[in-house]
């Protein structure tokens, strides 16, 4: 079957003006045009649209999308169990979350008194399974599942306080890479030191030892993989690399 402009906007819930600039953006082709200029798409235009539109609810930028779903290496149903993973592990954080509102306010009216530490739980397991759903398969391949299992006990065993300056220095990072790429600022230079430094600083939340050796291989996988690079690309291009060189130059003389 096939769809025009219209029909298949209609369909996947979009806006006719997204199908056209996702063509301008070469992220979505259509089949053919007819002689009248009209775009139509076929099956596989449509399987490429759903999984445009699986990427873009998981955050990930157009161009990063484009260069998933044209690798050559792009394994569909991988993807898919992937998205799956991921909402998943989303609907329980909503649960977790949806039972501590409800339990804060039958606190609020009366009801049983949660501790501090039951009021930000939900929180904390939600930042672990996150990671878990989006990067748990690579980086348990990199480092294996005793240590990864430990990160997570340790972010799980935060305090409040502890809690909110890691959360609060990992926007920090973010917000210097920005700063730092927008600049130019070279990776080696004080700037790029500095970040790193504040980077293992905010390892040590999670990492129960540190080694040079495994900084600089987290740094390449953020590079590496386009997920990390998304997360660290999102509003300025360039920064999963600048922090990888930065790593690099930091763990090097160590």
């Amino acid at each position: 079957m096939e769809y025009t402009v219209k029909a298949l906007a209609d369909l996947a819930g979009v806006t006719p003006r997204t199908l056209r600039w996702y063509d301008r953006q070469g992220l979505l082709k259509p089949l053919r045009t007819t002689e009248a200029g009209y775009r139509l798409y076929g099956p596989r235009e449509v399987d490429r649209l759903q999984d445009v539109l699986f990427y873009r609810e998981l955050g990930l930028e157009l161009s990063a999308i484009r260069q998933i779903l044209d690798d050559p290496a792009f394994d569909r149903q991988a993807a898919l169990q992937s998205h799956l993973r991921e909402l998943e592990a989303r609907r329980a954080r909503l649960d977790d979350l949806i039972l501590t509102v409800r339990r804060t306010i039958d606190e609020t009216q009366g009801g049983v008194k949660m501790s501090d530490k039951e009021k930000f739980e939900a929180f904390k397991r939600r930042a672990v399974e996150a990671n878990e759903a989006r990067y748990g398969r690579e980086i348990r391949e990199k480092y294996g599942d005793e240590t990864v299992d430990r990160a997570n006990a340790s972010v799980l065993a935060l305090t409040e306080e502890e809690y909110a300056q890691w959360k609060a220095l990992g926007e920090e990072i973010k917000a210097a890479l920005a700063r730092a790429v927008r600049a130019g600022e070279d990776p080696a230079g004080a700037e790029g030191l500095r970040i790193a430094a504040l980077h293992r600083r905010w390892l040590s939340y999670s990492w129960e030892s540190y080694t040079p050796q495994a900084h600089a291989g987290l740094g390449q996988m953020y590079a590496a993989d386009e997920r990390f690079t998304a997360y660290y690309d999102h509003e300025t291009p360039g920064c999963a690399a600048f922090l990888r060189d930065a790593i690099a130059a930091y763990t090097g003389g160590k």
